[in-house]
C-alpha cells in the first residue's frame, strides 16, 4: 500500500516537473541556471533565441563568455554568493553573429535543502528598445519571496514521504516562481477554468490588488472588479492566438495586454495575460504628435498665403512677368503645393493616432468611388501609355464608408502604382463584391518592393531602396495613411510584390 503511494506521488511529481520545465521554456524571459564556479548547466529556448547559440553549445561554457565585460560578471557572481540575489544590472551581451545587445540581467541563488549554496538562476531581458525611449534607465525589481517560502513550506509538509523527488520538483518551481516574481512585467495566469491561479508582484502593482483578494476568482467574478474589465475583455478574446490590447488607466498608467494560450501536449491547459507598461512610449508619442500638429498649423497659414500670391503673381495681377521671373514662380508654386501636401499628410497622421480621422460612415458606391479617384490620373494615364483594366462587378458594391478617406486609399495606392510603372506598362484594377466583404485590387509593372524590405512598407516615412536611387521626392506617408483608413473600417490591407515585376494590392472592406 505504501508502495502504491509512493509511485503515484512520484509520477504527480514527475509531471508538474515536466510542467514546469514546458512554462519555464514557454516564458518570453531567457534563462540560465550556473554551477556554484560559474558554469552554464541548462537554458532556456528564449535563451538561445536571444544568444543565437544552441543549447548544447552554452551548456558547460562559463557564463562571462557570454558578455563583453567578464569582470562585470565575476563581481555579479560574487555578490549572488554573499547576499543571495541581484537586479536590474545592465551587461553587453555579445551573441553567436558578434552583435552586441544590452541586457538587463537579474540572478537568484540556489540553495539545497541543507542550506549550501549550488549555483543561481540568471534571467536576461533585453532592453535595446527600452534604451531607445530612456538611456540610462535603470530596471529595478523588488524582490518577493514571502510567497515562494509559503508554498515552499506547504509542499515540504504534503511530500515528507517522497523526500528526494519533492526535492528535484522544488528546485524547479524555485525557479519558475523566482522568474515570475522578478519579472518585470505583470503577469496572471488562468487555469482551463477561467480561474486565476498566478499574479505576480509587478501585476499586483499595476492593477492595485493584492493576490489573497483575487486568487481562485473566476473571470466572471474578476468581471465585477472595475480594474479587471480590460483584463476580462482580453481573456476573451478568440479569434487571435495572440490578442493584444491597449489598456488605459488614466494618463499615468497605459499598460499593453496580451494574451496567450498556455499549450501541454496539444492541448490548452489555461491562458497567459502579460501586462507591459508603455505609459513612457505613449507619453512620448502623444509630445511627439502634439509637437507636429502644432507646426503643421503654424506652417499651413503662411504657406497657403504664399501660394495665393505666387497664382496671382502668375497670372499677372501684378504685371507683367519676364519668362525667368514666370519660370522661377512656377517652381516656387510647385514647391508650395508639395509642402502643403506634406502638412496635410502629418495633420492627418496626427489624427490618425489621436483616433479622430474617420468621420460619419454612410452607404455608398464603391465603384463611384473609386472612377472617383481614377478620373485624377486619368491625363497622366493616358500620357504614359498604360494598358489600362478596370474590372467591375455586375451589381455593383455598396459599402458603409467614409467615402472621402476610402478614397483618399485608393488615391495613394494610384499614385503609387502610376508613379513608380515606367510608361508602356500594366495597370490593372479589379472590384469584386462577396456576402459579407468586397475586395479592391491594383496590380502594376511597376519597379516592385525589394524583399528585405517588405515587412516595413505600412511604417512611416518607408520608401523602398530602389525608389530612393530614382527618386528622392516622397514623403513615405501614403501607405501608412492607406493602411490606418481600411483598418478604421474594420477592413485589411495586404499585397505582393517582386522587385523588378511589380506590385499587387488587395484591400477588403465589411458590408
Amino acid at each position: 500500500m505504501e508502495d502504491d503511494k509512493f509511485k503515484i506521488a512520484k509520477e504527480d511529481l514527475e509531471d508538474l516537473e515536466i510542467y514546469i520545465k514546458e512554462f519555464s521554456d514557454f516564458l518570453p524571459l531567457a534563462v540560465c541556471s550556473v554551477n556554484p564556479v560559474g558554469v552554464i548547466i541548462n537554458v532556456n529556448k528564449a535563451a538561445e533565441d536571444l544568444t543565437k547559440y544552441a543549447s548544447l553549445e552554452l551548456v558547460g561554457e562559463p557564463m562571462s563568455a557570454l558578455f563583453s565585460d567578464k569582470n562585470k560578471v565575476e563581481e555579479i557572481e560574487k555578490e549572488i554568493a554573499n547576499k543571495g540575489s541581484v537586479h536590474g544590472r545592465e551587461l553587453i551581451l555579445v551573441a553567436k553573429d558578434k552583435k552586441e545587445i544590452p541586457m538587463s540581467v537579474s540572478a537568484s541563488m540556489r540553495k539545497d535543502t541543507e542550506g549550501n549554496y549550488i549555483g543561481y538562476f540568471i534571467g536576461l531581458t533585453n532592453i535595446t528598445e527600452l534604451k531607445k525611449f530612456q538611456e540610462g534607465l535603470e530596471v529595478k525589481v523588488k524582490e518577493r519571496t514571502k510567497e515562494l517560502e509559503d508554498s515552499k513550506k506547504s509542499l515540504i509538509k504534503t511530500l515528507d514521504d517522497v523526500k528526494e523527488a519533492r526535492e528535484n520538483a522544488e528546485e524547479e518551481k524555485n525557479k519558475t516562481l523566482s522568474i515570475i516574481t522578478n519579472f518585470t512585467d505583470g503577469l496572471l495566469v488562468f487555469d482551463k477554468g477561467g480561474k486565476l491561479s498566478l499574479i505576480n508582484p509587478q501585476a499586483e502593482t499595476f492593477l492595485q490588488v493584492k493576490s489573497k483578494d483575487v486568487i481562485e476568482k473566476s473571470i466572471l467574478d474578476l468581471k465585477t472588479i472595475p480594474v479587471f474589465g480590460s483584463i476580462v475583455k482580453i481573456f476573451n478574446e478568440k479569434a487571435k492566438r495572440a490578442a493584444k490590447q491597449e489598456l488605459s488607466f488614466g494618463t499615468s498608467l497605459i499598460l499593453e495586454g496580451s494574451a496567450v494560450p498556455i499549450v501541454r501536449r496539444e492541448k490548452k491547459i489555461g491562458t497567459l495575460i502579460i501586462l507591459h507598461n508603455i505609459t513612457r512610449e505613449k507619453s512620448i508619442e502623444r509630445m511627439k504628435s502634439d509637437f507636429v500638429s502644432l507646426t503643421a498649423h503654424q506652417l499651413r497659414t503662411p504657406l497657403s498665403g504664399i501660394k495665393w500670391a505666387l497664382k496671382l503673381l502668375l497670372k499677372g495681377d501684378f504685371g507683367e512677368t519676364t519668362k525667368e521671373q514666370k519660370k522661377f514662380a512656377e517652381e516656387m508654386s510647385r514647391s508650395t503645393e508639395k509642402m502643403i501636401s506634406l502638412i496635410g499628410n502629418l495633420l492627418d497622421i496626427t489624427k490618425i493616432e489621436e483616433g479622430r480621422y474617420i468621420f460619419e460612415k454612410v452607404s455608398s458606391d464603391m465603384e463611384k468611388v473609386i472612377l472617383s479617384a481614377v478620373s485624377l490620373y486619368k491625363k497622366e494615364i493616358e500620357n504614359k501609355k498604360f494598358k489600362f483594366k478596370f474590372k467591375k462587378p455586375k451589381n455593383g458594391a455598396r459599402v458603409k464608408m467614409d467615402a472621402e478617406k476610402i478614397k483618399l486609399a485608393v488615391d495613394n495606392l494610384l499614385d503609387n502604382a502610376i508613379k513608380y510603372t515606367k510608361p508602356g506598362g500594366r495597370l490593372e484594377l479589379e472590384l469584386s463584391c462577396g456576402i459579407k466583404e468586397v475586395e479592391f485590387k491594383i496590380k502594376d509593372s511597376g519597379m516592385g518592393i525589394p524583399k528585405n524590405q517588405q515587412e516595413r512598407v505600412f511604417n512611416k516615412f518607408f520608401r523602398g531602396d530602389n525608389i530612393m536611387k530614382i527618386q528622392t521626392e516622397g514623403t513615405g506617408l501614403g501607405l501608412f495613411i492607406t493602411k490606418n483608413i481600411i483598418e478604421a473600417h474594420g477592413g485589411k490591407i495586404w499585397f505582393k510584390s517582386e522587385e523588378g515585376r511589380g506590385t499587387t494590392f488587395y484591400f477588403t472592406l465589411p458590408i
